[in-house]
């Protein structure tokens, strides 16, 4: 595959400043991604430009589940859950090695807003909109059932439970897959670059737009023919700067999630719990060595930019984690990390955040811009394929049957379809032996890469270690410029180790420098910004 990293950035900034492009995609979140992947796969020439890290908005603050949505079926928004089950199942088909499959228990109690009755005929219902085609069906439990598959939970006033299927997925590295892709069908992307502005033609149509390299702060233009706007959260913010006739069309919501070590809360499958207080469903998701606890769902008014974990959101999370495992006697201190995020909902004119429509909107201003917001992480690649084809509605006839619709429901490389994602795990311990490392370290790789485990093994340095390993490879092909973007998105140890990774971070920060030309003074420049961004993530801990 092609690289895609500074080097390729560097080009990319070139390129944008002399050509003129079918589409320029402002976002570089998972539908900035994804109608870009979308876009290159039918012909369409295309710039993509992103005002921070790729996936650093909402697409990496999710609950990193890959769902149809089982509360949505209260709101009856039926067609939305029959899509993401859908989209749900053909995802475990493209990204061996980002999704998979997770059993999810739902305990019913004598308090609980839903019966078992009523619940029951919900999984029903749940199974059908997938076609019967879940990696397994649902399961109903009795109250001593229950209890043996979860010894930890709650007993007194339990009724039983059911369990079914859906998916986890790295969301983050679901972005990269989808630049990556992107990239090798000729997308032209950088990141750190932001919109500012445009200018018209005299059709009344943007021409080109108005950008800022935030790494070098020059200025520059580049020309187009259609606008798409996928920033998400930023959405109303891009349609100011575009337009000054501009009227906010966001309910931004604020999302919260807490990282828990597993030994602390012993999970045998991800657990619904339905805060029974509220409308608001929290689950209790197992990944790998750590417990996600999420969401909220509260509006929102400041600038995205600017969301975080109070305490008040932490207390609320443990004091519904603990209504249903109270022997677990969760504190803050037990929480390891956290992030929060804002979902760009699109205003229905509902009256609570939990019932805000979760359906995507697609809005086409006649100046030449096609809007995408709201909508699930699950549904994206439909949602950019709808994208892609309004925006087209602008195009000539002859243009729109050139740049005729493709299926994109195919593996994002040749490295991790199903087959070469189940061989590289097959041949794991025969790579370890032939390069010399540790069995667990080649597992992992191959767990994460596929059949581009062998590359990264035979590409880098045989003596760097599995996070070094780690790092060269987010710098090659996901863009990777520093060492905060390193931490909280390309691998999770800023979520999952209780040092947040900071143990191996010379190592880390040794290959950033090698491999980014790095000097003394700009290594330490780069450690001080990361344990500043660690601190304003996890500014609420001095509370308690």
């Amino acid at each position: 595959m092609k690289n895609f990293s500074f080097v390729n950035r560097i080009q990319n900034l070139s390129k944008m400043k002399s050509q003129e492009f079918d589409l320029i995609i402002i976002g570089g979140g998972i539908n900035g991604a994804g109608v870009a992947r979308d876009a290159c796969a039918r012909g369409m020439s295309v710039a993509l430009v992103e005002t921070r890290d790729f996936a650093s908005g909402t697409s990496s603050r999710s609950s990193k589940m890959v769902h149809g949505g089982i509360r949505y079926l209260e709101n009856m928004d039926f067609k939305l859950v029959y899509e993401a089950l859908n989209e749900r199942n053909k995802l475990f088909e493209m990204a061996p090695h980002l999704v998979h499959p997770l059993r999810f228990m739902l305990p019913l109690y004598k308090e609980s807003r839903v019966g078992m009755f009523k619940m029951g005929l919900g999984m029903w219902l749940y199974d059908i909109l997938a076609l019967f085609q879940s990696p397994e069906m649902h399961e109903r439990l009795d109250s001593k059932e229950s209890m043996e598959r979860m010894t930890a939970l709650r007993e007194k006033d339990l009724l039983g439970s059911y369990v079914y299927s859906d998916g986890y997925m790295d969301d983050d590295r679901l972005v990269y897959e989808t630049l990556r892709s992107a990239n090798e069908l000729g997308m032209v992307a950088a990141n750190y670059v932001s919109a500012t502005g445009a200018d018209f033609g005299a059709d009344g149509k943007i021409s080109s737009v108005h950008c800022e390299d935030q790494l070098s702060k020059e200025k520059f233009t580049i020309r187009g023919r259609h606008v798409i706007s996928s920033v998400g959260p930023w959405t109303d913010q891009l349609g100011d700067k575009l337009f000054k006739d501009w009227k906010k069309i966001l309910r931004p919501t604020k999302g919260i999630h807490l990282t828990l070590p597993q030994h602390r809360l012993p999970l045998t499958s991800a657990v619904v719990m339905g805060a029974e207080k509220g409308n608001r469903i929290v689950f209790g998701i197992p990944r790998h060595d750590m417990i996600i606890i999420g969401t909220t769902d509260t509006d929102f008014k400041e600038s995205p930019e600017n969301v975080g974990v109070t305490p008040e959101d932490v207390k609320y999370l443990l004091d519904i984690t603990s209504h249903y495992f109270p022997g677990a006697n969760l504190t803050p201190h037990d929480v390891i990390s956290s992030y929060a995020g804002v979902r760009p909902l699109v205003n229905d004119g509902s009256s609570s955040e939990g019932k805000t429509s979760r359906e995507h909107t697609i809005i086409d201003d006649p100046r030449g811009v096609t809007f995408v917001a709201g909508g699930k992480y699950t549904t994206y690649r439909l949602m950019c394929q709808q994208t892609v084809s309004h925006a087209l509605k602008s195009f000539p006839v002859e243009d729109r049957a050139r740049f005729a619709k493709k299926d994109t429901a195919v593996a994002f490389n040749k490295y991790t379809t199903e087959s070469a994602f189940h061989d590289a795990q097959v041949l794991a311990s025969a790579w370890a032996q032939e390069y010399g490392r540790p069995v667990a370290d080649v597992v992992a790789l191959a767990q994460r890469y596929g059949r581009e485990a062998e590359v990264i093994l035979s590409k880098y340095d045989h003596r760097y270690s599995y996070w070094q390993l780690e790092a060269a490879q987010a710098i090659d092909n996901t863009m990777c410029l520093n060492l905060s973007d390193f931490f909280s998105r390309r691998v999770h140890l800023f979520l999952a180790d209780r040092n947040h990774g900071l143990k191996h971070l010379d190592e880390i920060a040794q290959v950033f420098k090698e491999k980014l030309s790095w000097s003394e003074k700009r290594m330490h420049e780069e450690k001080h910004a990361l344990s500043e961004y660690m601190g304003r993530e996890l500014e609420w801990k001095k509370h308690f």
